[in-house]
């Protein structure tokens, strides 16, 4: 780091033709140019400047060392540059991992929105269901779903979306009779009540155990119209077996409006399939379920990787 010092006080000195202006220039007083001048000629064993009272001329080396000093003065400075640009327009590699239910339907669309007139920037997108080391694998942004206990990523909170249990028209409208009879025997429950549909095969996500539980609510437009008493019956429980299970969403969705039985799927998903596809519990909701995007900078954040979690926090909302 000296030697860069050094190197910058001696071109200041032979640019501004006097150590009193480098001293003004740099902001410090002559004795350390001097001090700076001297230590240098005496770690290269060269004789650099030949200097009087009135008049300083460089030796040849000292003619050869100069110019490579402003070389070195230009690439700093031109990296310093960069690096601020960064943070004025975005461009570069921004990789970004994001589970497959929310890679296609939401981060997609948000980064095309962004990004289509940044053509430097370019994306590495992977669907990933599980907890990728972003350190390790370079990655940028991990868009998650659910709290992340990894207390040395920064994490926010960018939204939120409600699973919906759903099925084909043909398979809501099979077992609606046993839909009927449940919210029926849910009303009548003074607590929360357990239910269970043995008769509904249960199309499972890859992410998901043998056992299924979901925990539901009365929608807040059925209990204001009367349909039910948000105080005397405020939850209940679904209960299901896993039959079917699929390692990707599109697969899950697939097999959901093929009729293979009921499962969730994402609401604003559920929105684009609503004419093949059908709420098994229409007046009831599951919980929301929040969205975090995670990144490992600690300092100033790129600007490419702020504008890429703002548009997928307005994509999300």
């Amino acid at each position: 780091m000296s030697k860069l010092k050094q190197m910058t006080v001696f071109m200041y000195v032979v640019k501004l033709g006097s150590i009193t202006k480098a001293a003004e220039k740099l902001d410090v007083s002559k004795s350390v140019v001097s001090q700076h001048l001297k230590q240098l000629e005496a770690e290269l064993a060269v004789t650099l400047l030949k200097r009087t009272t009135r008049k300083q001329s460089l030796t040849p080396a000292g003619e050869h060392f100069y110019q490579q000093c402003c070389t070195m003065y230009e690439l700093a400075e031109q990296a310093w540059q960069d690096a601020q640009q960064l943070q004025i327009s975005p461009q570069g590699l921004i990789k970004i991992t994001a589970p497959h239910a929310l890679m296609d339907h939401l981060v997609l669309p948000a980064l095309h929105e962004v990004f289509h007139a940044y053509p430097d920037v370019a994306l590495e997108l992977i669907s990933h269901d599980g907890r990728s080391d972003l350190m390790q694998e370079g990655i940028d942004i991990a868009i998650r779903v659910g709290e992340s206990k990894i207390s040395n990523l920064k994490q926010k909170r960018i939204g939120d979306f409600r699973d919906v249990l759903s099925g084909s028209l043909q398979t809501v409208k099979a077992c609606q009779s046993d839909i009927e009879a449940l919210v029926l025997a849910n009303n009548s429950a003074p607590q929360v009540s357990s239910h269970s549909l043995p008769n509904i095969s249960y199309v499972a996500n890859h992410w998901q155990e043998k056992s299924i539980h979901h925990s539901f609510s009365c929608k807040k437009s059925r209990c204001d119209k009367g349909g039910s008493n948000r105080n005397s019956t405020p939850r209940f429980e679904l209960n299901f077996k896993t039959h079917h299970k699929a390692n990707t969403l599109p697969t899950c969705l697939s097999m959901l409006e093929q009729g293979f039985g009921v499962g969730i799927i994402p609401d604003f998903i559920f929105a684009k399939h609503n004419h093949a596809l059908a709420e098994l519990l229409p007046d009831y909701q599951l919980d929301k379920v929040n969205v975090y995007a995670l990144h490992s900078y600690q300092a100033a954040v790129p600007i490419g990787v702020t504008m890429a979690i703002e548009a997928i926090a307005k994509r999300l909302g």
